[in-house]
């Protein structure tokens, strides 16, 4: 009987086994490493959450924004002039609010403007011309 079919056979298996072995042997590798990555990544957030709560005690109370009317175009506004880094106008603000550009709708913010700034939120700085009081 010739057994050189079945030792061939077996060859290619061993090899096939052992090419599958390296590749996971690779793949473990690469694991390990984002492994260790995460983990370091881990470890500087806790760092981070260390130090801002322990920092948080420093920080001074920012006092509570004044009593704004109940309409979801204020927090917008105010939005709008904390990233603003100059004077804007009430056609800006209509503009950036996604309203219209109609006189009415410009009016209606110059109106809604005119609010923060009797509530000292907002200064007027020539007419017509809105900053965010520092």
């Amino acid at each position: 009987m010739n057994i050189q079919p079945l030792v061939d056979a077996l060859g290619i298996q061993e090899d096939a086994a052992r090419a599958m072995a390296d590749d996971l042997r690779t793949q473990i590798d690469e694991l390990q490493v984002r492994l260790r990555e995460a983990e370091t990544h881990l470890e500087h957030l806790a760092i981070t959450r260390k130090t801002v709560t322990t920092l948080a005690d420093r920080i001074p109370a920012q006092a509570n924004p004044p009593d704004l009317p109940e309409h979801p175009d204020y927090p917008r506004i105010l939005a709008l002039f904390n990233e603003a880094t100059g004077p804007l106008r009430a056609r800006d603000v209509c503009q950036a609010l996604d309203h219209e550009l109609l006189p009415m709708n410009i009016e209606d913010t110059r109106a809604k403007l005119k609010r923060p700034v009797k509530l000292d939120v907002l200064a007027e700085a020539d007419a017509g011309s809105f900053t965010r009081k520092r």
